[in-house]
């Protein structure tokens, strides 16, 4: 049995969320969490560790495709400092690269609306991030 892993795709507006399955087999979305108040964030976040037992927490970092770091990717790490201490679940960070244009092409592949598309595309992006971490992870154990 795998710890469940928490994928979060930060976001100033919206923060997409996906959980992996019991095995460390699968990704699957969750709503995206609407951004309002830190601390109400908080008590989104930590509602859904509790209510799926997770134990781990990905946030994916936005790596300029140079691999440079940039202001937004500060913004996650700080976000992600924060989150760490008001968790206290192990968190690591994953290169989210093209994650955004992957879920959308995903989402329009599968003949969602511009309008649906926009709604699930943070968490498809979190699928994305999540899935990237399983597959290496199966690779090496």
């Amino acid at each position: 049995m795998h710890a469940r892993i928490l994928a979060i795709d930060y976001g100033r507006v919206r923060h997409g969320l996906a959980v992996s399955d019991g095995l460390g087999i699968t990704a699957h979305p969750l709503p995206a969490l609407r951004r309002s108040s830190p601390e109400r964030d908080l008590a989104v976040l930590r509602s859904v560790i509790d209510e799926r037992d997770v134990r781990r927490v990905v946030l994916g970092l936005p790596i300029n495709m140079d691999g440079s770091e940039g202001g937004m990717a500060a913004e996650v790490r700080r976000f992600g400092a924060e989150l760490q201490l008001a968790l206290g679940l192990p968190l690591e960070y994953e290169d989210e690269r093209l994650s955004t244009e992957e879920a959308e092409f995903i989402l329009k592949d599968l003949g969602y609306s511009p309008s649906e598309r926009k709604k699930r595309r943070d968490s498809v992006a979190a699928v994305v991030v999540l899935r990237a971490v399983l597959e290496r992870e199966a690779t090496t154990d």
